[in-house]
């Protein structure tokens, strides 16, 4: 008998770690952020390379590898590359944040994210990624944490603001684009498994609602795995683009954290963007994605039930998914509730003093898991993936109700926020 079973949930992992991170810097040891802004070669090296520098990230390093093992292990996977993968891994992430930290490209507001994200995609589509490196690349993993650790900076009040606005704007898209994108993928004669996959990716959250909606239809892995692609490949330019948009049509960073947070189609690209912009579309961002992910076991449990009516059973002997309210409590993101937890506590029973004097540490490890997680996206994602298939019909369907999704989500957030 298997004991996967006995393993935590990657969600349930993300919450037991997040809250541990923050224990450990609250009542054990207090991880000083390393400097990574320097303006010249001499201040590099007087800087960057300072002996306390190195120190600081070797202490960051150990802090994260030790959370990193614990996740791989409540989680039932290997670690057996984890001890040669990973120092690779944080490397690589730490050469992109002191480039990201040169006066040049600050200059440009390149952030951290965006310059893992192009080191990864570099070497990925010019070199063969080592399958021991391939074993360590959790992307949903590192950026779920980074989640857990942005709770310590987001009142809760804004969550009840935000959220509520949010919620009802995360209705209205994805009921429209939903439609919208199954019925252009009618007019291009998907079939009906894709065309359930692809509109749900789109309009609910990308990789986690095709994952979700792939298991209450009981769907085809490769199908699963193409719309995964179409997904992580289009959110790149998604994520730098939009936010050069929203500043030249002059949006606020409220309505462009709503309109990031509901278009963009994965979370860890969410937090790219919203970065981009400023801390208030950072937060407003991700309570967006948040009301918009809640909807996610909603979705799967009605998805369910159709596909469960409407389907004929193929083989007599198929056990059909019975559709039940806890197909609602197993899609939906676990993770959320970290956050809120982590909020509510920093919100009213931590004391401020506290919190102003580790508000810079968790500010730096959030933004050290969120940049871990995007030199991973780029590690793994191919741009060849995309034409690879025979058909490019759901690639058109995918690209044109995304574009219905940027115009009415743009549409919704200017009026709500």
């Amino acid at each position: 008998m298997s004991l996967r079973k006995n393993y935590l949930t990657e969600d349930w992992t993300v919450v037991v770690l997040g809250l541990l991170s923050i224990g450990i810097i609250l009542f054990f040891y207090n991880i000083p952020a390393p400097v990574y802004n320097w303006g010249s070669s001499i201040e590099f090296f007087k800087s960057i390379l300072a002996p306390k520098n190195i120190q600081h990230l070797l202490l960051q390093f150990m802090y994260v590898f030790l959370i990193s093992i614990l996740g791989f292990l409540f989680t039932g996977k290997s670690i057996k590359y984890l001890i040669f993968g990973f120092p690779v891994l944080y490397a690589l992430t730490i050469f992109a944040t002191v480039l990201a930290g040169s006066a040049e490209l600050r200059s440009l507001n390149l952030e951290s994210v965006i310059i893992s994200l192009s080191i990864g995609l570099i070497i990925s589509n010019i070199f063969k990624v080592p399958e021991w490196l391939k074993a360590v690349l959790s992307t949903e993993l590192y950026v779920k944490i980074g989640l857990i650790l942005l709770g310590t900076g987001v009142i809760f009040g804004d969550i009840l603001k935000a959220g509520t606005l949010g919620l009802i704007q995360a209705l209205i898209v994805v009921v429209s684009v939903w439609y919208f994108a199954y019925w252009i993928s009618s007019k291009l004669n998907i079939d009906k498994e894709l065309k359930m996959m692809l509109a749900s990716a789109v309009s609910i959250c990308g990789v986690s609602a095709a994952i979700a909606t792939s298991g209450a239809i009981k769907g085809d892995s490769k199908k699963l795995s193409y719309i995964i692609s179409l997904v992580l490949i289009t959110a790149i330019p998604m994520m730098i683009g939009m936010p050069y948009i929203a500043k030249y049509i002059g949006l606020t960073q409220a309505q462009t954290g709503a309109w990031l947070g509901g278009t963009i189609d994965t979370t860890g690209a969410v937090v790219a963007s919203g970065t981009l912009v400023g801390e208030e579309a950072l937060k407003i961002s991700t309570i967006v994605k948040f009301s918009q992910n809640v909807l996610l076991g909603i979705a799967a449990f009605v998805i369910s039930i159709y596909w469960s009516y409407t389907k004929k059973q193929e083989d007599v002997n198929e056990v059909q998914l019975k559709p039940s309210l806890s197909i609602i409590w197993e899609r939906f993101p676990k993770f959320v509730l970290g956050f809120i937890a982590v909020s509510l506590l920093f919100s009213f029973v931590i004391n401020p003093q506290v919190i102003g004097e580790f508000k810079g540490t968790f500010k730096n490890l959030q933004t050290l898991w969120f940049t871990l997680a995007f030199t991973s996206i780029g590690l793994e994602t191919k741009l060849s993936d995309l034409f690879h298939a025979g058909n490019k019909k759901p690639l058109y369907a995918f690209l044109i109700a995304q574009l219905f999704n940027v115009l009415i989500t743009l549409a919704v957030a200017y009026i709500l926020f």
